[in-house]
Parts: C-alpha cells; sequence; structure tokens
C-alpha cells in the first residue's frame, strides 16, 4: 500500500510511518530538532486529513466489493465446522503413527548400544589377549634364547643380543599400549607380575648392554641399546645411567674443594678439566646420537640429548655439593672472579651442545637454573652499593675538603664521585645482570652530590645572613681585613660560610662533571650494547636531566663570587669619595698618574684570574669578572657623579662669596700649574678612571661589554675639558 504524496513544506517523511522499526518517541524526537512542536501537530493534522480523504477514494473506488464483502462471507460458519471432525481424525493418526515411529527408533538404539558394549568388552578381550600373547612371545624368546646362549644377552655375541632385545623392545612397547588400554581388567593384575618381571629383566639386559658398549667403545652395541630404549620410551632413563655410570665417576674424582682452594687459578683449572670430559668421554654418545659433526645422518638414535639430561645435571649436583665456598658473596672480589670464571664456564658448555635446539633445552633444564639461582647477585650488589656509595657519603660528611694531587678534581667529594661512577661501570665490579642496578646507582650518585652541593651553598648563605645581620656597619672597607680575606682564601668569619676558593672549586668541578658526563654515557651505552638494549634516548635523557641538576647550582655560585668580587671593589673604589679632601686647601701638585686605590679595588680580579687560570675555564673566569666589573662600575659611577657635583656645588659657592667680596680666595688658586683645586680633583678622577679602564683591557675584556663604563669616561672627560685654569 502507497500512502499519499504529501505537501513539499512537511517537516517529516511520509515514508517514515511505513517502516517495520517506526518508532513515535524517536520520531518526535528527530523533528523536534528541526522545528517547533506546534509546527510538528499543524503538520501531522494536515498530513491526517489527506490521509482521510485518500481513504475515502479507496472505498468509493472499490465500492462494489466493499458492500459484497458481507455477502460472500454467509455460510462460512458451516463450511468450517464442517471441516472440523475430518481434522480431528487426521490428528489422532498422526498421533499414532507418531507413537509407533518412536517405539521403533528407541528398540533400535537399544539394540545400537548393546552391540557397542559388546564391541568394547570385544576390544577389551582382543586387548587382553594381545597382551597375553606379548607376554607368552617374549617369554618364549627370552627363554629360548637361555637355552642357547646363556651368556647371549650378556655382550658375548653383541649383535645378536641387540637384535634380541629390539624384539624384545618391539613386543614390549605393544605389550605396554595394549596394557595401557586394559588398565583395570581383572586379567592385567594376573598378568602384571609376568610385565614386571619382563620389564625388570628388559632394563638389566640394557643397563648391563649399554655400559659393556661405552666401556668397549662398540659403536654397534650403543647404537642397538640406545634404539632400544627409545622404542620402549625409555629414553630418560639411558640418559640417567649414562649419569650415574659414566659421569657422577669422573665428577667425583675431578670436583674436589682442596684443590680449588690451594690453587691461584684453581677454579679455573677445574672448569677446564670439566670442559674436558665431553669431547674425551662423550665422543661415541654424540656420533650416535648425532651430536657430532661426523654422525652419519642415516643411521643416528634422535630424542637424546646426553650433554644436557647426562652430563650438565651431574656436574652442577657436584659443584654444589663439592664447592661449598663457590657461591659466598662474602667478599666482593671474590664473588666477582669466581662468578665470571663459572658464567664463562657455562658459555663455552653451551659452544658444545652442537644447536641452537640443545642450547635451549640446556638454559630450561631446572639444574641450570639452580645453578644460575645460587649466584646471590642482589647480595653483592647490595655490598658494592655500601663499598661505592659509603665512601660518597664519607667524603660528603669531610665537607669541601681538597682533592688529592694529581686528581683533575679540586674537591675531594668530587674526586670521590668521578671515581664512584667510574667504578659503577669497572671491570671486576660491574655484571651485566645487575645493569640496571648499577644505571640507577649511577643517577643515585649524581643526584646526591647535586644535593650536596645545595645544601653546602644553603648552609654558607643562612650562615652569611647571620653574619651579616650580627656585625656593624661600616662606611669604608678595611684594607687589612679585606686582603687577609680574599688573599688567604679562607672563611675570616664563621667555619660554614664559604670562601672564594671553595666556591671557586665548587664551580670548577661541577663544569668538569658537566663535561666528563659525555665520556661515562659513552661507557654506558657500550656496556649496554652487550646486553641487547638499544634505547640510548633513555640514558642520554636521565643524563641530561642528571646535568641539569648540577648546572642548577652554578646561578647561586655565580651571584655569589661576583657579588664578593664587586663588593671587595666597590669597597675600594669607595675611596674615590675621598680625592676631594686630598687636594682642597692642601696645595699638593698637580696628579700625573691614577690613585692607588684603583690597583687595590683591582687586586682580587687579578687575583682570580692568577690563582686560578689553571682550575677554572678562562670563559667563566671572564664571566664572572664581567659582572663584577658592571656592578662595581655602576657604584664607581655613582660615587664619581657625587663627587662631581659636590666639586661643582663647591665651586659656585666659592664664586658667590667672591662676588660678594670682589676678591678672590686664596684657598681656590694653585700654586703650580695655576690649577684650581677642584681642577686638580676633576684631573685625578680621569687619570683614575682612564687607568681603570687600561686595567680592565689588560684582563681580556673590552670596556665595550662593562655597562655605563663610557657614560663614566664621558663624565670624567668633560670635567676634564671643560675645567677652567685660572691665572693666579
Amino acid at each position: 500500500m502507497n500512502l499519499p504524496k504529501g505537501p513539499e513544506t512537511l517537516c517529516f517523511d511520509k515514508d517514515e510511518f511505513m517502516k517495520d522499526d517506526f518508532d513515535v518517541d524517536h520520531f518526535v524526537s528527530e523533528c523536534r530538532k528541526r522545528v517547533q512542536l506546534e509546527e510538528l501537530r499543524e503538520d501531522l493534522e494536515l498530513y491526517y486529513k489527506l490521509l482521510k480523504t485518500a481513504m475515502v477514494e479507496l472505498i468509493n473506488k472499490d465500492y462494489a466489493d466493499f458492500v459484497n464483502l458481507s455477502t460472500n462471507l454467509v455460510g462460512m460458519d458451516k463450511a468450517l465446522n464442517q471441516l472440523t471432525v475430518p481434522l480431528g481424525q487426521l490428528r489422532e493418526e498422526v498421533l499414532s503413527l507418531r507413537s509407533s515411529v518412536n517405539e521403533v527408533i528407541k528398540a533400535i538404539d537399544d539394540r545400537l548400544s548393546k552391540q557397542d558394549d559388546i564391541q568394547r568388552k570385544k576390544m577389551c578381550v582382543l586387548r587382553l589377549v594381545q597382551v597375553v600373547r606379548s607376554v607368552e612371545k617374549i617369554e618364549k624368546i627370552l627363554y629360548s634364547q637361555n637355552s642357547k646362549d646363556t651368556h647371549s644377552l650378556e655382550g658375548n655375541s653383541p649383535l645378536l643380543a641387540g637384535q634380541i632385545l629390539e624384539r624384545i623392545a618391539t613386543e614390549f612397547n605393544q605389550l605396554q599400549f595394549h596394557a595401557v588400554q586394559s588398565k583395570g581388567m581383572p586379567l592385567l593384575d594376573k598378568v602384571r607380575p609376568r610385565i614386571a618381571g619382563i620389564t625388570a629383566m628388559l632394563q638389566q639386559s640394557l643397563e648391563g648392554m649399554l655400559i659393556e658398549g661405552l666401556q668397549t667403545s662398540n659403536v654397534d652395541i650403543v647404537r642397538h641399546c640406545l634404539r632400544t630404549y627409545a622404542t620402549i620410551d625409555k629414553t630418560r632413563d639411558a640418559e640417567g645411567l649414562v649419569g650415574q655410570v659414566l659421569v657422577k665417576p669422573y665428577m667425583d674424582q675431578v670436583v674436589v674443594d682442596r684443590f680449588v682452594q690451594s690453587h691461584p687459578n684453581g677454579l679455573q683449572v677445574l672448569y677446564g678439566k670439566l670442559l674436558d670430559f665431553v669431547p674425551h668421554h662423550c665422543r661415541l654418545l654424540r656420533e650416535v646420537t648425532g651430536g657430532a659433526v661426523s654422525s652419519d645422518k642415516a643411521d643416528i638414535v634422535p630424542g637424546y640429548d646426553f650433554l644436557v639430561n647426562s652430563v650438565w645435571p651431574e656436574m652442577i649436583k657436584a659443584l654444589e655439593e663439592k664447592l661449598s665456598s663457590l657461591f659466598n658473596p662474602g667478599n666482593p672480589d671474590t664473588f666477582y672472579e669466581k662468578y665470571t670464571v663459572s658464567m664463562d664456564f657455562v658459555r663455552k658448555y653451551e659452544r658444545q651442545c652442537g644447536s641452537q635446539a640443545s642450547v635451549r633445552r640446556l638454559r630450561a633444564h631446572p639444574s641450570y637454573q639452580s645453578f644460575q639461582n645460587k649466584w646471590n647477585l642482589p647480595v653483592y650488589f647490595q655490598l658494592r652499593f655500601k663499598e661505592i656509595a659509603g665512601d660518597l657519603e664519607t667524603a660528603a660528611a669531610g665537607g669541601l675538603l681538597e682533592a688529592p694531587a694529581g686528581s683533575s678534581y679540586c674537591l675531594m667529594v668530587s674526586h670521590v664521585l668521578w671515581n664512584s661512577l667510574l667504578k659503577c661501570w669497572a671491570e671486576k665490579i660491574y655484571l651485566p645482570l645487575l645493569a640496571h642496578r648499577f644505571w640507577k646507582l649511577t643517577l643515585q650518585l649524581l643526584s646526591r652530590y647535586s644535593i650536596f652541593v645545595s645544601e653546602v651553598l644553603s648552609k654558607a648563605a643562612s650562615t652569611e645572613v647571620t653574619k651579616d645581620a650580627a656585625k656593624p656597619l661600616s662606611s669604608s672597607a678595611s684594607s687589612s681585613s679585606l686582603t687577609s680575606h680574599e688573599d688567604s682564601g679562607s672563611d675570616s668569619s664563621a667555619t660554614s660560610a664559604l670562601s672564594t676558593k671553595q666556591m671557586v672549586s665548587i664551580a670548577a668541578d661541577v663544569d668538569k662533571l658537566q663535561e666528563e658526563i659525555p665520556a661515562l654515557s659513552e661507557m654506558i651505552k657500550q656496556r649496554l650494547e652487550l646486553i641487547g638494549f638499544s634505547n640510548f634516548d633513555i640514558i642520554s635523557d636521565s643524563l641530561a636531566d642528571s646535568q641539569a641538576s648540577l648546572s642548577s647550582n652554578l646561578p647561586t655560585i655565580n651571584s655569589r663570587v661576583t657579588q664578593r668580587l664587586s663588593e671587595s671593589c666597590c669597597g675600594y673604589l669607595k675611596c674615590a669619595s675621598e680625592v676631594p679632601r686630598l687636594y682642597r686647601r692642601t696645595n699638593k701638585d698637580v696628579p700625573s698618574k691614577a690613585s692607588a686605590y684603583v690597583d687595590n679595588s683591582l687586586k682580587p680580579l687579578h687575583q682570580l684570574q692568577s690563582d686560578y687560570q689553571d682550575v677554572l675555564k678562562e670563559s667563566i673566569r671572564k664571566d664572572w669578572l664581567r659582572v663584577a666589573l658592571c656592578t662595581s662600575t655602576q657604584r664607581y659611577y655613582d660615587t664619581v657623579a657625587d663627587v662631581f657635583s659636590s666639586v661643582k656645588k663647591m665651586e659656585e659657592s666659592l664664586k658667590r662669596l667672591k662676588q660678594a667680596r670682589k676678591t678672590v680666595s686664596s684657598s681656590s688658586l694653585g700654586t703650580n700649574g695655576g690649577l684650581t683645586d677642584d681642577n686638580k680633583i676633576r684631573l685625578q678622577l680621569a687619570l683614575d678612571v682612564e687607568y681603570f679602564g687600561e686595567q680592565i683591557q689588560k684582563m681580556g675584556l673590552q670596556t665595550s661589554d662593562i655597562s655605563l663604563f663610557s657614560s663614566l669616561l664621558e663624565l670624567v672627560q668633560g670635567a676634564k675639558d671643560l675645567a677652567p685654569i685660572e691665572q693666579p
């Protein structure tokens, strides 16, 4: 049925009403996203009217059929009643037939079940018959052979014995299969003692045959014997027998604790003897089982791995039981030597296995895991940790002691830190299985050193603040105390405050460590490459973080040093304010050289250059000098500017006084060169500033890099050039 087409303006699609999954709530929800409910209601009313109209038209179109509908249904009830009786009879017949069919099916199923049960019992009987036949057949072979030659199984006729054993083994294998399938049968319990006797006789014959073959190096006997063991699925018994008969006596003779203790390289010699066992005593077994290069692949006996299942367990058992001190981690140096020699022995033994599959079986063997677990590597690391970290803690507790002669570091703690970092990855200390622990220790050492430096700087800062708060203020620097403080390189006030020498040492060592860390990183990468580690970005990022942590202390050191240098300089540069007192009313000669305070002010800077030339990088020294000089020049400029301002005020005051008295003050006239006292002051300061700039250049710095120096030079030069010269 097709719905009537509505106008184009409808907010919904009329076909939505005809969908099987039409849902009113969903329809309204979707329409509300487009229009308001009022508009939706109007469109639905409009379409409802269209539907009513279409329905009326449809009824009018088929009106005749619609009217005749009731007429056509007359007599329908009577017809339906007539069909009820035959349909009921038909239903009863179908149900009866169905019941008969079910009974037949059930009977068939019962007979099939009985037949299956009979078949199973028949198979059990056949298996039991086969068990009895196999037992009788094996017993017949054994007894007939004993009656012919009682020594045949003992090896006087090796090839014949081997053939008989293979026949018995084949039959025994079938016997075992049928016996397992017949488990729980009463008859099997009666035959079981005979099976046990056959098993014991077979194993005894195989053991004797294998031992004789190994002792006489008879390849045919060994091959027949091993093939027979494989036939009866007793390969592990053969491997265990070889371990007890062939390997154990050798181990008892070679593995002697007294020999290891009494010889310098006793353990290494012992391992050499153990490695010699395989080529000297296992050649025949490897040739028969395909473990040797010369093995004939067409005539090998697969399924055996004597090196893994026979030789190795006996070796490890002898080492664990007879060398009691082998795994003792008490002495880390001795432990390292024993461990490395032992792991070298393991690697060489793995090379003798002959194939990767054999090596995998060896590594999965319980005795292999036991041997590896005997080495208590965590305890060894703890001893190394205590040794390495303890040295650094001891050095840190000692404070800022000087490093020993010949060290590339200034402080003992820095010297010990670097040696400790190298120890983590050094020969005779580092072990590949502990790489993650030594890496963590490396980061801990760097972090500990960084914290140590921070604590030293922090403690020194608090001490200096307390000291500065307690001492009285001084208007001028004392040359004797300043000299003793700087020249001695030690703290003159408190033991916790840092001297310039100590701060220089810290800065030099931190900078040296920054240079050495890339070399340490390369050493670590080489170690980690050997164990298959390849994500070196983590290593680089972690060491970069450690470098950043170390560098975070440098701004504090730089600030302390430059502040101390600038204070030392400024203490003397303030003496520029004393220049007017030297020339006013003193009738001194015209100045021709710089004042002594300039040289005194620059002595700490020159001392830094000379004393620490071989300790500190030139770039760091120049940076310190530049910052200190910038600060000093700023204060020097302020002092000189104050002096010039004071001189100018004095001149103006004298001029006003002269104009009032109409006379020239004798104190304003000079007797040498015609310069006034004020001009001498200006000239002296100009000479001082020019000399100050010359000394800056002699230090390797440019005056253009010193802030305010050009302004200072312009100030004194302008005052010097413009200073009036009065004639007496």
